[in-house]
């Protein structure tokens, strides 16, 4: 957000309109709660949920992501150097306690839901007015998945959100699991074709912007900056198909190409069906890529 500047038209002219923080911390973490999913890509589970331990505390925000990975969301007003551990030990409680996570789950959401959790990437949301330098070469010294979010108010009723630092936690893990799914892409494929095509759309994913995570689950490779903005399904017998958060309607729809799938049941997320076939269908595809990963 570093140089974001907002403008108010009125009648007397064009005003700037300074960021400012929140008064207290309560007022970012109500607003977020309130609007959860659409801001950080998460479905909200429980404000303020008080861990049993010999230390206690009270956990800020849970929440369940689009891939069902846990979420714990911290905030701080300000700039707190203590967020990041904080957050990092209501982390350890949750790891411990999968059951009474599960349980928030299945109230919430019903049990097909809970048995979804994905506990191989619980991932750490510290929202805060700042963070240091200090703050994010700390994240990337643990193997946990966090993201660090700036916010800023403008005005009385917009907020703006940035995302600092983004890491996903196991790295070396990730690498393992997606050298696996090229080895059983090659061995659907004996020519290979499609294996390199899928090698060559997730680094295309990969290099759109700082801070992309991949995760993946057995259905998927969901790729995301905090919230998803492609889905990479596994290849099928003659081609490969990827799901955008970018809306169909602003995108001329082209059949075997792009499909509008909203509303219609698939694997991973987004309402933009890209079909891939060849190196040239991933070169038309880029664009999409990127309004996508813009969209989110």
């Amino acid at each position: 957000m570093s140089g974001l500047k907002l403008f108010h038209t009125t009648n007397s002219g064009v005003t700037e309109v300074p960021p400012r923080l929140a008064e207290v911390e309560a007022d970012v973490q109500d607003l977020i709660e309130a609007h959860m999913e659409t801001m950080l890509g998460v479905r909200f589970l429980a404000s303020e949920y008080v861990i049993d331990c010999v230390d206690g505390g009270r956990i800020d925000s849970l929440g369940v992501d689009e891939n069902f990975a846990p979420v714990v969301v911290e905030y701080k007003r300000g700039t707190d150097p203590g967020v990041i551990h904080q957050g990092l030990y209501y982390m350890a409680w949750l790891m411990a306690h999968k059951d009474a996570f599960q349980n928030l789950v299945r109230d919430r959401f019903g049990a097909s839901a809970a048995s979804q959790i994905l506990w191989s990437a619980p991932r750490l949301i510290c929202v805060a007015g700042d963070f240091t330098r200090y703050d994010a070469h700390a994240v990337r010294e643990h193997r946990r998945s966090i993201d660090l979010v700036r916010y800023r108010y403008f005005g009385n009723d917009l907020i703006g959100l940035e995302t600092v630092a983004s890491v996903t936690g196991h790295p070396a893990r990730a690498r393992r699991v997606r050298r696996r799914a090229a080895g059983a892409m090659s061995a659907r494929r004996q020519d290979g074709t499609l294996a390199e095509l899928a090698e060559a759309v997730n680094e295309v994913l990969l290099s759109l912007g700082d801070g992309i995570t991949r995760v993946q689950r057995k259905q998927y490779a969901a790729y995301q900056r905090l919230r998803n903005f492609a889905c990479v399904c596994p290849p099928q017998q003659t081609k490969l198909l990827v799901y955008l958060k970018a809306d169909p309607k602003a995108v001329d729809i082209v059949p075997g190409f792009t499909r509008d799938v909203t509303g219609l049941g698939h694997h991973g997320t987004g309402d933009l069906e890209v079909q891939l076939r060849t190196e040239r269908d991933l070169d038309r595809a880029q664009d999409l890529f990127r309004l996508s990963y813009a969209a989110v």
